[in-house]
């Protein structure tokens, strides 16, 4: 697995300090993006919280899923969550490092109070200290949020001081784009009232496998005002893939004003991925659970044909101009500045989010704008199959054979690619095993490359005839 050390540079601590008659939460920034550029410690809210205790609770869920892994969970892993201002709200978001949770804390309008939000990306630091102080948090006595340095230090800070090196791996980059293409086919699923809310979460099994055979994948249907577990997906149902992954939302419980549960629509019995927003006041807390607990979202493959095209990447440059750090993006507003189609505003859309510059908001069925504060082209760049996909297509692996599809040579083995109603199966091994439910394999994705090569060369036009010249 490719990782490089990344580098949180940080002017101090982040800190939670006694002020007048409440408490002040200084979140310290490192370097991200805003509308003025580069910054080494960008600046982006003062001001209060609306729901002080539920907020920084709500942090602390999104620092836990940063720290956790629920898979191999000998290894060590510690993220910095990274903030997005929109204009009018903030954003935390995290990724677990076993690449299988995604969670998102929106504090909205509504949940911010006496001052207007900036707009651009960064890491915030949550250290050990701050995390202890957050959780002795008690009462609703006034909370002063700062993320950023405040006003006095940005014009004396010399340099960083507080430094954190951690492994960033190309698989937690390409989970953050994975999660976002799978959660743009989502639909709401159930609704359930604070009350069953609570009664529901605490009767999920706390440990793996807690509850199920091994290796079961556990399903939920609505039933009445709340969620019934069954062993099988019978229609309305919404996957649980390891329920004790949803154990974040237990710092928030007593906040909660209720659940919304989205999913795809059930096929077969195979699981699947689901979102789960907790509602706060003034806030959503959402995680998003990968199909099984050792199944990351970096393997999913749902972004490898947009990023198999060209016409996406130029349509995806094009579009990035139109972005204005957002918190809704409407692909139709889009369409409109662009002159282009519709369809193709989405494939760019998907194609920015591989690269960290967009995310999708599943309660608002919206993407948003930001900029992730490293380097998330490597997901593209360094993607297996499409790296395994550009290779075969480079050898000359890939021989058309219309109608049927392709022939592709991969080491001594051939293999047939089959076109059918826009989709390619294909003869090989990862095919059989997952039938294109976690995107194509490398020899279909090279044959996707190829068709589009022959439809963009222009044809030739025919020679002029002898009694045509002049």
């Amino acid at each position: 697995m490719t990782r490089t050390a990344h580098t949180f540079a940080y002017a101090r601590p982040s800190a939670l300090t006694a002020a007048g008659t409440g408490q002040a939460l200084g979140l310290e920034t490192a370097g991200g993006l805003t509308p003025s550029g580069a910054e080494a410690h960008p600046r982006f809210f003062a001001g209060f919280l609306g729901a002080p205790q539920a907020a920084a609770r709500a942090l602390l869920a999104v620092a836990d899923v940063a720290a956790a892994r629920y898979y191999r969970r000998t290894l060590q892993a510690s993220l910095d969550p990274v903030v997005t201002g929109n204009g009018d709200r903030l954003r935390f978001e995290s990724f677990s490092g076993c690449c299988g949770v995604y969670a998102r804390l929106d504090v909205l309008p509504e949940g911010l109070r006496g001052a207007e939000t900036g707009h651009g990306t960064t890491n915030v630091d949550v250290n050990n200290p701050l995390r202890e102080a957050l959780s002795r948090l008690t009462g609703d006595d006034p909370l002063h949020l700062r993320v950023g340095p405040d006003e006095m230090a940005v014009t004396t800070l010399d340099g960083p001081v507080v430094e954190k090196k951690v492994p960033l791996p190309d698989r937690w980059l390409r989970g953050f784009a994975e999660s976002q293409a799978i959660t743009t086919g989502f639909d709401l699923r159930a609704e359930l009232t604070a009350t069953e809310t609570a009664r529901f979460l605490r009767s999920l099994p706390r440990t793996p496998g807690g509850g199920t055979a091994a290796g079961a994948a556990l399903w939920v249907v609505p039933a009445g005002r709340t969620l019934r577990p069954t062993t099988r997906p019978v229609p309305g149902a919404v996957c649980l893939p390891g329920p004790e992954r949803l154990a974040a939302l237990q710092r928030v419980l007593r906040h909660a004003t209720g659940l919304r549960v989205y999913g795809p629509a059930a096929h077969g019995t195979e699981p699947t991925a689901s979102a789960w927003e907790l509602g706060l006041p003034g806030m959503r807390l959402t995680l998003t659970l990968s199909p099984e607990p050792d199944r990351g979202f970096s393997g999913e493959g749902g972004v490898l044909e947009a990023l198999a095209t060209d016409t996406a990447a130029e349509d995806a440059e094009l579009i990035s101009v139109l972005l204005a750090w957002e918190p809704r993006i409407d692909p139709a507003d889009l369409a409109d500045q662009s002159g282009l189609p519709a369809e193709r505003v989405r494939a760019a859309l998907t194609r920015l989010g591989t690269a960290g510059r967009v995310g999708y908001d599943i309660a608002e069925a919206a993407y948003f704008h930001r900029e992730l504060p490293y380097d998330a082209r490597r997901a593209e760049r360094h993607n297996p199959r499409l790296v395994a996909a550009h290779a075969l297509l480079a050898a000359g692996a890939v021989t058309l054979d219309p109608p049927r599809g392709a022939v592709v040579a991969s080491g001594e083995r051939r293999y047939q690619v089959r076109e059918s109603g826009g989709a390619l199966s294909c003869t090989c091994q990862w095919w059989a095993d997952y039938r294109g439910r976690r995107g194509p394999c490398k020899h279909a994705l090279a044959t996707r490359m190829a068709l589009r090569a022959v439809t963009a060369t222009p044809t030739p036009a025919p020679p002029a005839s002898a009694s045509a010249a002049v």
